[in-house]
């Protein structure tokens, strides 16, 4: 697919280049989930998983800037049937191996879907990388009937910083277009693109230190949280 359709040294998108339009980065990204970042991955699931189930009207969903679909695999594992989306051939490249569900490569400011198409959207650590996340949100409350679940790269975590100096030392290609929100900061984006929906919003967070005493807490603090948009003027 890759190679017929695009040019191995593609680097650009939104006039800018991202990481996951480089084949440096993208055919060595399942290995980054199965290695150091194996633990996260199972409380950002954890996390995920509790605030959809909180939504029994999702059977459908979904996920966008699903990469690999390393997520996108997982929400059949708790009984929803997932479709996932990414402007990245080099990413859909590798998942049409990976997933047995529908794939589609398309930019998530214009969704190619009907209104209400599916149940609910999705979109886990990729949000950080739109450019117009207002647009996004709405793209998202079109398509998605129920509801838009967001798991979120947290600013409110050491690890910002640590990230941040990685980047100006030319050592950390992942962050450097990305923006990093925290609970409050994005509720007053959806907000902003909703200003008429009648919803409730759920959110939690997790990504906390080992020794911590708790991983998982209500507090805007921790490397990620999830967060729930459930629309209510939908039955």
């Amino acid at each position: 697919m890759t190679n017929q359709l695009t040019k191995p040294d593609l680097r650009n998108w939104q006039n800018r280049q991202e990481w996951f339009f480089n084949r440096d980065h993208t055919d060595t990204y399942e290995l980054w989930y199965e290695g150091r970042y194996k633990r996260a991955e199972i409380w950002q699931k954890k996390v995920m998983e509790q605030l959809v189930s909180g939504d029994p009207r999702v059977k459908t969903l979904l996920e966008f800037g699903c990469g690999t679909t390393r997520f996108t695999r997982w929400w059949h594992q708790i009984g929803i049937e997932a479709t996932g989306g990414d402007i990245s051939p080099f990413m859909l490249g590798q998942a049409m191996h990976l997933f047995k569900g529908d794939l589609v490569m398309a930019d998530s400011h214009f969704m190619p879907f009907k209104d209400h198409t599916f149940d609910a959207l999705a979109f886990i650590t990729t949000f950080e990388y739109y450019k117009d996340p207002v647009k996004v949100i709405r793209e998202a409350a079109r398509v998605g009937k129920y509801g838009i679940a967001m798991g979120m790269m947290n600013r409110n975590t050491p690890k910002f910083f640590r990230r941040r100096i990685q980047e100006a030392f030319g050592k950390n290609p992942f962050y450097v277009t990305a923006t990093f929100y925290t609970p409050a900061k994005l509720i007053e984006i959806i907000q902003q693109a909703l200003p008429d929906r009648d919803y409730s919003i759920k959110w939690t967070c997790t990504g906390l230190p080992k020794w911590f005493p708790v991983q998982q807490w209500h507090l805007p603090y921790g490397d990620f949280f999830g967060l729930y948009i459930k629309f209510k003027d939908r039955v």
